[in-house]
C-alpha cells in the first residue's frame, strides 16, 4: 500500500471521515495498488464519505505527509490513533532555482503587518513560479505542489502556533472568528485583480493547516484546456434549457472548465447567468451576458437556497458549483426542465456512476418521476482527469457522453450498465470513454505505462497496454 494511501487513513481516521472497518473494506474493493484519488473517490462513490471538501483537504495533506515519508505503525490497528507526527526526513524534493523564499525560522518574532505582507509576497512568488497549490501545515515542511510534485520550500518544520499564525494573518477578524469556532473554513482569497486563492482551512492531529489553490489570473479558452471532441461540447452549450454535468475526481480541473465554459456562453450569449459557488474562484466579468456571482455564505445560506432564489431572478443560464444533496439536485433538474439551462459539477468519475449518483439519493418511491425527468432534460456529461505526462505537465483524458434516444431509454428504464456500449457506438455524435481515451493517450506516447494502468479497470484494455509475456516456443520434438 503506498504512502498516500497510508497517510490517507491516518487522518481520515483522526477527523472521523470514515472508521477502520468502511477503509478496509474500500481497499479489498480497490486492491493494495490502488492510487490515493480511486481511493478518496471509492469513498464518496460508496456513500461512506459525505463531506467531500473536508475530504479533499485531507486527501492534499496525505499527498503532502506522504512525500516526506510514511506515517510510523499502521493506521488500520488501534494502536496508530496515538502515534506522533513523523519527523520531516529529507525525501521531499529540494526547492528549485527561482522557487519562492520565505523567513519560516521567524514567523514569531514578525509583527502581524510584516508578517501579513510576507505571506501575500510568497502567494505572488509560489503563483509567479508555477505552483498550483501552496501548503502550510502544522508538523510538517511548508511545501507547494507544481505539475502534481511536491516541493518542500525550506527544511524549517511549522509548530502548531507558527501556521496558526501563517493561516490567519491574512483574515479579517470576524473570519478569523469563524475559522476558529468551526475549525474548518473555505473561502476566496483576492490580494488584487491578479492574485486570486481558493483558500480551506482546517485543524488536523497536530494542529492548524492551510490550503491555498492558485486561480489563474486570465482563465483558458476552451479550446485550451485540452479537452477532446470539443465540436460536441460546444454544441451542448448552445441549448437553451437542460442539464449539463461536469464530473471527475477530486483534482480533475472541473472548476477549470466550469469556468471557461462560461466565459464561452458570456462571449457567445446575451443571456443572464447566475453561479452558484463555493467560494468564487474566478470572476466573470460581464461581456455579452450579465453575470451575477453568488458565494455560499457571504451571499447565501446554500446552493439550495441559492437555486431556488434563482428561479425568481429572471435567469437564462444557471450555474452551480457543486450538485451535492436531494434538494439542490432535484431543484437542478426542475429548473432544467422549466427552460433554464444549468450546469453543474459532481464528484464522480465517469458517466455511468454519475447518473447512479443522481438518481440515487431520491427515495424509492420517486424514483420512474425522477428518471424520467433525468431522461427528458440531460442534455451531456463530461467526465474528466488529469493525468501526468510525459516529459511533465499534466494532460487532460475525458469521457463524453451526449443524450440521443438510446440513453434517454436506459436512463428512464433504470439501465445505465448499458451506457457503455452506447456510448462506444456513439463516436459519430462525439461520444468517447475515458478507458479507451486513456489507452489511445498510451499508444500516443503522451503518458507512461504506469499512469495508463493506474487510470483503466477493464481487462481487455489493461492486456493491451500491458500484454501478457509470450508463452516459450515448444520444444523440438525428439527423433
Amino acid at each position: 500500500m503506498n504512502n498516500e494511501i497510508l497517510w490517507l487513513i491516518r487522518l481520515g481516521l483522526d477527523q472521523k471521515l470514515f472508521t477502520r472497518d468502511q477503509a478496509l473494506t474500500v481497499i479489498r474493493m480497490l486492491g493494495q495498488d490502488a492510487a490515493l484519488m480511486d481511493f478518496a473517490q471509492k469513498l464518496i462513490d460508496e456513500s461512506i464519505v459525505s463531506d467531500v471538501d473536508k475530504l479533499e483537504a485531507v486527501a492534499g495533506d496525505a499527498m503532502a505527509r506522504a512525500a516526506l515519508g510514511p506515517p510510523e505503525g499502521n493506521p488500520l490497528e488501534e494502536s496508530a490513533a496515538s502515534t506522533p507526527p513523523v519527523p520531516v526526513a529529507a525525501k521531499a524534493k529540494p526547492a528549485a532555482a527561482g522557487a519562492p523564499q520565505f523567513p519560516f525560522d521567524k514567523v514569531g518574532s514578525l509583527d502581524d503587518k510584516d508578517l501579513a505582507q510576507a505571506v501575500r509576497q510568497l502567494l505572488i512568488d509560489a503563483g509567479k513560479y508555477g505552483a498550483s497549490d501552496l501548503h502550510l501545515s502544522a508538523g510538517s515542511k511548508p511545501f507547494m505542489r507544481k505539475h502534481r510534485v511536491l516541493t518542500a520550500i525550506t527544511e524549517h518544520t511549522l509548530t502548531d502556533q507558527e501556521s496558526l499564525r501563517l493561516n490567519t494573518v491574512l483574515l479579517a477578524e470576524h473570519q478569523k472568528k469563524l475559522f476558529l469556532e468551526r475549525r474548518d473554513y473555505d473561502l476566496a482569497l483576492a490580494l488584487d485583480a491578479d492574485n486570486r486563492y481558493r483558500v480551506n482551512l482546517m485543524f488536523h492531529k497536530w494542529g492548524p493547516s492551510g490550503s491555498y489553490r492558485m486561480v489563474p489570473s486570465s482563465m483558458p479558452k476552451l479550446d485550451e484546456l485540452g479537452l477532446r471532441n470539443l465540436d460536441a461540447i460546444r454544441k451542448l452549450l448552445t441549448y437553451h434549457n437542460g442539464l449539463i454535468l461536469i464530473t471527475g475526481p477530486v483534482g480533475a480541473g472541473k472548476t477549470t472548465t466550469l469556468a471557461a465554459m462560461v466565459a464561452e456562453l458570456n462571449e457567445q450569449r446575451t443571456d443572464h447567468i447566475i453561479t452558484v459557488e463555493d467560494p468564487i474562484e474566478v470572476v466573470q466579468l460581464p461581456k455579452g451576458c450579465n453575470v451575477t456571482q453568488r458565494e455560499v455564505g457571504p451571499h447565501t445560506r446554500s446552493f439550495f437556497t441559492a437555486l431556488k432564489g434563482a428561479l425568481r431572478e429572471d435567469p437564462d443560464v444557471i450555474v452551480i458549483g457543486e450538485l451535492r444533496d436531494l434538494e439542490t439536485i432535484e431543484m437542478a433538474i426542475s429548473a432544467s426542465e422549466t427552460g433554464h439551462l444549468v450546469i453543474g459539477t459532481m464528484h464522480t468519475s465517469d458517466a455511468a456512476t454519475t447518473l447512479n449518483r443522481l438518481l440515487d439519493v431520491f427515495p424509492p418511491a420517486q424514483q420512474t418521476q425522477i428518471r424520467a425527468s433525468v431522461a427528458e432534460s440531460l442534455r451531456g456529461v463530461v467526465c474528466q482527469r488529469l493525468l501526468p505526462a510525459v516529459g511533465g505537465g499534466l494532460i487532460c483524458a475525458c469521457e463524453i457522453m451526449v443524450s440521443n434516444t438510446a440513453i434517454q431509454a436506459l436512463i428512464r428504464d433504470g439501465k445505465t450498465s448499458g451506457l457503455r456500449n452506447t456510448m462506444e457506438t456513439g463516436v459519430k455524435e462525439g461520444m468517447c470513454i475515458m478507458e479507451n481515451v486513456v489507452l489511445e493517450m498510451y499508444q500516443q506516447k503522451k503518458i507512461t505505462k504506469e499512469t495508463a494502468l493506474a487510470n483503466v479497470s477493464t481487462k481487455n484494455v489493461r492486456v493491451k497496454i500491458d500484454p501478457p509475456p509470450a508463452p516459450p516456443p515448444p520444444a523440438a520434438a525428439k527423433k
